[in-house]
């Protein structure tokens, strides 16, 4: 067993001939004195965890470069419709702060997952139509349910409910990492996702992020050619003597220090481009990784020393969103301070730093 927090956790290997094995399956091997009622309770129970997040799909597909925990105690639940904050809409877009510990979008190899498995662990764009429906059709009350049509039965009314959900579908035209929270934006029709779209790649929308990170890093701009896997199995940049790369993408990211807080600094990314997990690679292939992050962290770049930082999850906050409204032209500028568990955390770093400045 190892240590983490107040829980304990069990660590599962995944063997190389278990590649593309389902969940439940895998566990059924670890375990072969379970049956399959325990080991399906166990997941559903959200007890497991693969790669940092929690997974309550018996059948996910795992690969070898899995990480795999078996909990002691349940994990929080996930994310749902009523954890998300809607900043600004009207009939072409939506704002919205996303919280950590939910997926943007569904993953291209999910596309063809039955409606059922989606239920379990929806994703941000599923969970939207939802929080528009609730904000244009508000119950009565905090206490009340949402308002019925006594003339109708339950399954007419839920139908309907479902049928408005379909008109509030959104489009989305960038995504956040899963653990990272922040602003995010939402077309609401394909040809103002087209506009929004053309505006990210010609980069006419800003987005600024905060990040908390190991060292000391200061002002510059990281340009680099990213590519899938730059050798170790995980994206980052590729490496000079490796020819053509069906996978490479340029990315720019310009940094400027804000606060030191002992042996971490507060950042600001100012990103040019929009690739996956460009900050944090940019950042910890630089000697300065994120704190908590469990895949580009400290534990892999900076020796075997482990983040010891205390951070509740990666430490990246997208905190600045601002553009040109597609129809109206009106210059729209909105700003989130970091969630309560970033912010806790912060606040403790500070009083730490400011306990071992040297007294007068």
């Amino acid at each position: 067993m190892n240590q983490q927090g107040r829980e304990a956790f069990q660590r599962i290997e995944v063997e190389a001939q278990d590649e593309g094995q389902v969940l439940e399956r895998i566990l059924k091997r670890s375990f072969s004195d379970w049956s399959w009622g325990d080991v399906r309770r166990t997941i559903r129970g959200r007890r497991i965890e693969i790669n940092g997040n929690l997974c309550v799909d018996c059948l996910r597909k795992v690969s070898s470069r899995d990480v795999i925990k078996l909990w002691r105690n349940s994990l929080p639940k996930p994310v749902g419709s009523e954890d998300i904050r809607i900043v600004y809409v009207d009939e072409f877009l939506v704002v919205v702060e996303k919280p950590a510990g939910v997926t943007s979008v569904r993953h291209f190899e999910e596309r063809n997952l039955s409606d059922k498995r989606r239920q379990l662990q929806p994703t941000l764009e599923e969970l939207l139509p939802m929080v528009l429906d609730r904000y244009f059709h508000p119950p009565l009350s905090k206490q009340s349910p949402p308002r019925r049509d006594p003339r109708w039965s339950r399954r007419d009314q839920e139908k309907q409910i479902a049928a408005r959900q379909k008109r509030y579908k959104v489009v989305p035209v960038h995504r956040l990492d899963r653990d990272t929270s922040g602003l995010m934006l939402f077309a609401r029709t394909p040809s103002v996702a087209q506009t929004l779209g053309k505006a990210f790649r010609n980069h006419r929308i800003i987005r600024k992020y905060h990040a908390v990170v190991h060292g000391h890093p200061e002002a510059q701009t990281f340009d680099s050619i990213l590519v899938r896997d730059r050798g170790d199995g995980i994206r980052g940049t590729k490496p000079s003597d490796r020819g053509d790369d069906p996978t490479e993408q340029r990315a720019i990211t310009r940094v400027r220090p804000i606060e030191r807080m002992g042996d971490y600094s507060l950042v600001e990314c100012e990103l040019e481009t929009g690739r996956t997990h460009q900050i944090r690679i940019h950042l910890s292939e630089a000697g300065f990784p994120l704190c908590g992050d469990g895949l580009y962290g400290s534990g892999r770049h900076r020796g075997d020393r482990s983040d010891s930082s205390g951070a509740p999850r990666q430490a990246l906050h997208s905190a600045t969103l601002a553009f040109e409204h597609p129809i109206t032209s009106k210059a729209m500028d909105f700003k989130m301070p970091w969630p309560a568990d970033l912010h806790s955390w912060l606040h403790s770093l500070r009083t730490l730093a400011a306990n071992k400045k040297p007294q007068p």
